[in-house]
């Protein structure tokens, strides 16, 4: 496995809405090789998430895992979930405040509004099809690795730029109140 560079913000690969893979194309053991080295980079990097387009590659595949991660400690786990042409539904109106940071933003937070519950359809890295709900932080991480995929940073989405902090003034000022309000929406959607 090979641990790949992520792009930063202002690297125009950011901006490209990816394509579609095919069947024929996520079978191949370049493909598959690609995919572990997507989730090596992700681990490596204490991502909760990672999509392709930030290793410089523009195909709709993402890698979503959260396991006890120190940059996330408020996020509830997630096993290792690898979306290929991942679509997302809102099922409803309702949204919470999330504050994002990213791999591809480095050391920037802000507050983004993320709906609760999405319904998620995609492959997996078989080829089987995924089609599940997801709520709560963990649907805001879906909506963050799929806007990638679309060409959007979380920074397009934040509609209050005083929001905005680096990471050390984040723990400093910010980690313990949206940690508080993290657990509270844990509690109420489960994830």
């Amino acid at each position: 496995m090979t641990i790949r560079k992520i792009a930063t913000i202002g690297h125009p690969v950011l901006r490209v809405r990816a394509r579609e893979m095919t069947r024929e194309e996520l079978a191949s053991t370049a493909m598959q090789t690609f995919i572990d080295d997507l989730v090596e980079t992700m681990r490596d990097a204490n991502g909760a998430g990672l999509a392709a387009t930030q290793v410089h590659e523009t195909i709709r595949i993402c890698a979503i895992e959260v396991k006890d991660n120190p940059r996330y400690p408020y996020k509830p786990n997630v096993p290792l979930t690898i979306l290929i042409n991942p679509e997302i539904e809102f099922l409803t109106t309702r949204t919470f405040a999330n504050y994002e940071g990213c791999l591809s933003v480095p050391d920037l937070r802000g507050v983004v509004d993320r709906v609760s519950e999405i319904r998620v359809k995609a492959l997996d890295r078989q080829g089987n099809p995924i089609d599940k709900v997801v709520r709560g932080l963990t649907a805001g991480t879906y909506q963050h690795e799929v806007d990638h995929l679309d060409g959007k940073l979380f920074l397009d989405r934040v509609t209050d730029t005083t929001t905005l902090c680096t990471w050390k003034e984040f723990e400093k000022r910010q980690l313990a109140g949206f940690a508080a309000r993290a657990t509270e929406i844990v509690r109420e959607f489960g994830s």
